[in-house]
């Protein structure tokens, strides 16, 4: 666990690490000097452990074919390909030294070492322009070319070369990276012109660039190989890009105390609804409720009276002066949290309402759906958000507030960018949902299905991280346990109605269920 400031605020969070491509490198010349192994030992285990992947999923019967760069990723291909040969496969080999002297000495040692230990294997030296060898769906392809040793985007004769491979439709497995893709943000990227991998084996750390959705055609399934990286490098090594898992999750919610009563765990505000879509604040108090707020109180339009006190009767009403809309919100010590937003609507009043509120209010508060576009018609509100509020856009949303952008990568960009200039936390909705502060630090969330992409899920999750809030968590805390959980609920639905057939309230009723399943093995651990 570490400890760390920003601002006047105290962080304690837990991490798994997720490295750039430059610490890799540098955890990789360490572990060379302390451990005193080679450059050509690491290739080797990356390539052993590929070798016993590939192995493990496809038969030796279907053809293959190799393509190896000049660099590091090259040596890997190769040897993987010898070890394959080795099991009863017959790879075609294409190593790529234009120019006749531009492989790199551990490129040369393992062609050199491949060709004296399998005379008979094909290995087949590009030094100019070559004709593009037959590949069909059949091919099962390994693509060496360059790895994380790419600097550049790709260019000229690779780039047609990645695209007739990506053509063949062949099953494709990339060692260390898709050749084209970055391991870190890519912005630019031309998806066209970046192989897309049918599996991504990468070498010992998953990289930043396999969370962010622009990239899922191009990493497609990734699994690490364990090369032996030292472990205090390791450790050693900073970095603000981190994965979140269920033992860090699972350490930070606190157990509770058997006298507790419900004024221990605090009393969360939901202001939410308007005519018509009285169902949003309805799914947030679940949410709420299912998280373990000790009350949750529902402030809305007078027209929801009836319909919130018959689906969440154990939520209080706290009627709007307005029987349709929202049109005032009190900043009131009375509740230790306030979430705004699901169902809100962007009637001039209520962005006037929530102009002031946010004038007026000094706690963090989160803010989702049209509370965010409510901001969005009035930008100047954005300096008004308090230190350390939550705000969970999903893409459509971050634009209308942050401007248009054209990636994924780019919108996270721009999400660190904001959170580190407003001082506040930005929940960054996608399959790896991540959570941008203002520290600079980003964690992805690892749970969640595609059956969650349904109306409605997201104001559930504004119902949790409230309630966490008003349980005492902090928001940074809030946030990310909030997210995981939230995930874990909509798997759990996915069990038990297909992908097809979750409904946001499915989320909701499960976010109890959630909890316990994060929470399990701890419990049997203090029971043992």
């Amino acid at each position: 666990m570490r400890n760390f400031v920003v601002g006047n605020v105290d962080f304690e969070l837990y991490e798994m690490t997720i490295f750039s491509t430059d610490d890799i490198r540098a955890i990789e010349r360490k572990t060379i000097e302390m451990d005193g192994v080679s450059s050509r030992e690491l290739i080797k285990r990356m390539a052993r452990g590929a070798a016993d992947e590939i192995a493990s999923r496809w038969r030796p019967t279907r053809p293959m074919t190799v393509f190896a760069g000049p660099g590091e990723n090259g040596a890997q291909a190769l040897v993987t390909a010898g070890l394959l040969a080795e099991r009863g496969y017959n790879p075609t080999i294409y190593l790529f030294n234009i120019g006749g002297n531009r492989l790199s000495r551990d490129c040369r040692v393992c062609r050199d070492e491949l060709q004296a230990a399998m005379p008979d294997i094909n290995i087949i030296e590009v030094q100019s322009r070559f004709n593009f060898p037959e590949l069909t769906p059949r091919h099962i392809i390994i693509d060496g070319l360059f790895g994380s040793g790419l600097r550049e985007p790709l260019n000229g004769g690779f780039v047609q070369l990645v695209r007739y491979i990506n053509e063949s439709k062949g099953t494709i497995v990339a060692l260390d990276l898709p050749s084209g893709l970055f391991g870190d943000i890519n912005v630019n990227t031309i998806n066209r012109d970046v192989i897309h991998a049918t599996l991504t084996l990468a070498v010992q750390f998953p990289r930043i660039s396999f969370f962010i959705s622009d990239n899922a055609e191009l990493v497609g399934e990734w699994r690490c190989i364990d090369i032996g990286l030292n472990a205090e490098a390791i450790r050693k090594t900073p970095s603000n890009f981190h994965l979140v898992e269920g033992p860090e999750v699972r350490d930070l919610i606190r157990p509770r105390n058997p006298f507790a009563t419900k004024a221990d765990f605090g009393s969360a505000l939901i202001a939410a609804g308007s005519y018509g879509m009285m169902g949003a604040a309805i799914l947030a108090a679940r949410g709420a409720l299912r998280s373990g707020a000790g009350k949750v109180t529902v402030h809305a339009p007078q027209c929801g009276y009836e319909v919130l006190q018959s689906s969440v009767p154990e939520a209080m009403f706290d009627p709007d002066a307005s029987k349709l809309i929202i049109s005032e919100l009190r900043p009131e010590d009375k509740y230790t949290a306030i979430g705004v937003g699901p169902g809100l609507g962007t009637n001039e009043h209520t962005v006037n309402a929530l102009e002031l509120f946010l004038k007026t209010r000094t706690k963090p508060v989160v803010l989702d759906a049209d509370a965010l576009n409510c901001i969005a018609l009035r930008p100047a509100m954005l300096k008004d958000l308090p230190v350390l509020s939550v705000i969970t856009p999903h893409p459509g949303e971050f634009d209308r507030l942050f401007g248009e952008h054209h990636s994924d990568s780019a919108r996270l960009l721009k999400a660190i960018e904001v959170s580190h200039t407003l001082n506040i936390l930005i929940l960054l909705k996608s399959h790896y949902t991540a959570l941008v502060r203002p520290d600079l630090k980003v964690y992805f969330n690892s749970t969640g299905t595609p059956g969650m992409a349904t109306g409605g899920s997201g104001d559930v999750l504004t119902g949790v991280i409230t309630s966490l809030i008003a349980q005492g968590y902090k928001p940074e805390v809030s946030a990310l346990i909030g997210a995981y959980i939230h995930g874990v609920a909509g798997e759990i639905a996915t069990r038990e109605q297909g992908e097809l057939g979750v409904t946001a309230g499915d989320i909701a009723a499960n976010i109890g269920k959630a909890i316990k399943q994060v929470t399990a093995r701890s419990s049997e651990n203090l029971q043992n």
